[in-house]
């Protein structure tokens, strides 16, 4: 009996389930509303706008500052002078302060001019162009010292002129000049200072140049962040 039974309550299900009427129910009672509020493209479409197809940047991005070959050559010529200052002015003669403070401004202003790129290219061009004059500065006193001294300025003619440009420019430098210069007079380490400052006002130089080129080319921060909210909004508002 109770297979029987549940045998009819099956059928009387079946055939439930074959009533057009009950199909067209059960039809209706899936809104298309409710589909549409499930799938939510309009929900998706606002998350999606959030969302931009390609990473906005208006930043520019800059290489370290260390691993510029003027800053690497600043460094070595700060390290230089404030040996040479101390090894061979006397003790309490301004100049030493004045040539460790213009190497040092030379160095720093590099730095600094790099960091400033990202959010300003006329600090980074002023800055730099306040390393250059730190920098012609400390060869001025270079050239005083040995002037006064009646020693001499290494020209083209010079034996020694050539070996002397030579090792400024070599990768050699970075790891022997500390122990070269104490087997160098004054009068050398002078020179291979010059020669450095030499190459470092071209290396800026240069690098000026490109600063300008670049914002002639791709403009400064405010046309950058202009341009990056115009092409988001004709992008995602616009549409």
């Amino acid at each position: 009996m109770n297979n029987q039974s549940n045998f009819n309550q099956s059928n009387q299900s079946n055939q439930s389930n074959q009533n057009p009427q009950s199909n067209q129910n059960n039809l209706s009672s899936q809104s298309p509303q409710s589909n549409q509020s499930s799938q939510s493209p309009q929900s998706n479409q606002s998350s999606q706008s959030n969302q931009p197809s390609q990473k906005i940047t208006f930043l520019p991005k800059h290489g370290h500052y260390r691993n510029l070959r003027v800053y690497q050559v600043t460094e070595i010529i700060y390290d230089i002078t404030y040996y040479f200052a101390h090894r061979y002015l006397a003790k309490g003669d301004r100049t030493i302060d004045q040539m460790v403070q213009a190497a040092r401004s030379g160095k720093q202003n590099i730095a600094e001019g790099n960091q400033a790129a990202t959010t300003s290219s006329e600090t980074e061009i002023k800055l730099t162009n306040v390393a250059k004059a730190s920098l012609e500065e400390l060869l001025d006193d270079y050239e005083d010292y040995l002037r006064v001294r009646h020693l001499e300025q290494w020209g083209a003619l010079h034996p020694r002129y050539e070996a002397m440009r030579t090792y400024a420019r070599s990768e050699s430098i970075k790891s022997t000049y500390a122990q070269h210069i104490r087997k160098m007079n004054d009068e050398e380490i002078a020179n291979l200072c010059i020669t450095l400052l030499h190459q470092s006002s071209v290396m800026l130089q240069r690098l000026l140049e490109t600063m300008q080129h670049r914002f002639v080319t791709e403009g400064g921060i405010k046309e950058r962040m202009f341009k990056a909210r115009t092409d988001y909004r004709n992008e995602h508002i616009g549409k």
